[in-house]
């Protein structure tokens, strides 16, 4: 039988977003009849937020499987969340969202010390270098903007692969589990609408113990 293919709940594994900061478009603008440069849009420092990624659920003693049983659940947040590779993948992108966020710092703060060089001595620049500067703000404002939705593009590629690989990963395993326990169908909890089941037939800790065995013995890529 054919196992049913399951949908890895996203707060698992980190639906992770490069956040979408607004940042102002027009630069400020100084002339020679200005005795004091007006203020230049203030920005702050895009972030990549953290993982909007739910609690495992509490550990609870193992109730006995129901004999005879033809149907089981599994809850594959919790798998996501305890099994090691669900916990290699979460680390995975919280390294890529704090590499992200460390250049899209550097890049704000660049673009804050000009807009701060222009505020402060823009009055006793000449005209060409007030006009270069504030060239440059707008193309490191420009420059930013871009890096941003690269950041948020390159997080969502990674997230995308991670869910794909630990999905392919995790399907033969649910079939073994299947054949092993003479089952029907293994339910996905979240995603089935059931509203009460027999604890018994959650064999969500089996799977991340046959997974996690699985993983250890796979051949390294």
């Amino acid at each position: 039988m054919k196992v049913l293919k399951t949908s890895i709940v996203t707060s698992a594994l980190g639906m992770l977003l490069v956040a979408t900061a607004a940042y102002a478009q027009d630069s400020a603008q100084a002339t020679p009849q200005q005795q004091k440069p007006a203020a230049p849009p203030t920005t702050t420092a895009p972030t990549v937020p953290p993982a909007a990624q739910a609690p495992a659920p509490a550990p609870r003693p193992p109730a006995p499987f129901p004999e005879g049983a033809k149907f089981a659940f599994i809850d594959i947040q919790a798998i996501a969340s305890n099994s090691s590779e669900g916990k290699a993948a979460t680390a995975k992108l919280d390294e890529l969202r704090k590499k992200k966020n460390s250049e899209l710092l550097a890049k704000s703060n660049s673009l804050k010390a000009m807009q701060d060089k222009l505020q402060s001595g823009g009055s006793v620049m000449n005209d060409a270098a007030r006009s270069q500067l504030e060239k440059d703000i707008e193309k490191t404002q420009r420059d930013l903007q871009f890096a941003q939705q690269d950041a948020q593009t390159e997080v969502q590629d990674l997230t995308n692969q991670l869910q794909g690989d630990f999905q392919e990963k995790l399907n033969p395993i649910i079939e073994q589990l299947r054949v092993d326990k003479g089952l029907m169908i293994i339910f996905s909890i979240r995603d089935s609408g059931i509203v009460a089941a027999d604890p018994g037939l959650d064999l969500s800790s089996e799977l991340v113990k046959r997974f996690d065995a699985a993983a250890k013995t796979a051949p390294k890529k």
